[in-house]
């Protein structure tokens, strides 16, 4: 596993470190506990930050919160929308405003399991017409410097564990 790269190490105009060089940048955790079938309530480590209900659609769940395709599309636009506005930032071109629409598609694997297949992400800034010449430098570097995006493009290692007791630390194997 690759070590955390200090922030200093982000060479973003003005030696920036983005949006994610902050207190996370060594790790985070979120935990998930189920409240009625399908629907779990997300934990998350940071203080003043509000559980998020998270629930699959009818016929599954009830809907009652965003589905985990729903959050990974979340976690690409914004990671996107917040590293193009912090590079921005930094180049001291001001933005009035960001809308980020990220469009998902399914598609079956070759064992016929549905998978996210793609996502568009359309990144709408909200920018002065005098300061657009300025952005192309922003405009190539920003998607490398977004964390969610750049690892779901590599694709992240996930390992596993599984328990049956009662607690998170009762695991098997």
């Amino acid at each position: 596993m690759t070590a955390p790269v200090p922030p200093s190490a982000h060479p973003l105009p003005d030696g920036g470190g983005g949006p994610d060089a902050g207190p996370d940048a060594g790790g985070f955790e979120v935990r998930l506990e189920q409240q009625d079938l399908y629907r779990f309530l997300a934990l998350f480590d940071q203080e003043g930050v509000e559980p998020l209900t998270i629930d699959e659609p009818a016929p599954l769940g009830e809907g009652a919160g965003p589905n985990a395709s729903r959050l990974l599309a979340t976690a690409v636009g914004h990671c996107l929308s917040a590293s193009a506005l912090f590079c921005l930032s930094k180049a001291r071109i001001p933005v009035h405003g960001v809308r980020t629409t990220v469009t998902g598609e399914y598609e079956r694997n070759e064992r016929g399991r549905l998978r996210i297949g793609g996502l568009k992400v359309h990144v709408q800034l909200d920018v002065d017409d005098a300061d657009r010449p300025r952005m192309s430098r922003c405009m190539s570097l920003f998607e490398d410097f977004c964390v969610v995006t750049a690892s779901v493009r590599d694709g992240v290692e996930v390992d596993v564990e599984v328990g049956t007791g009662a607690s998170p630390g009762d695991l098997d194997g």
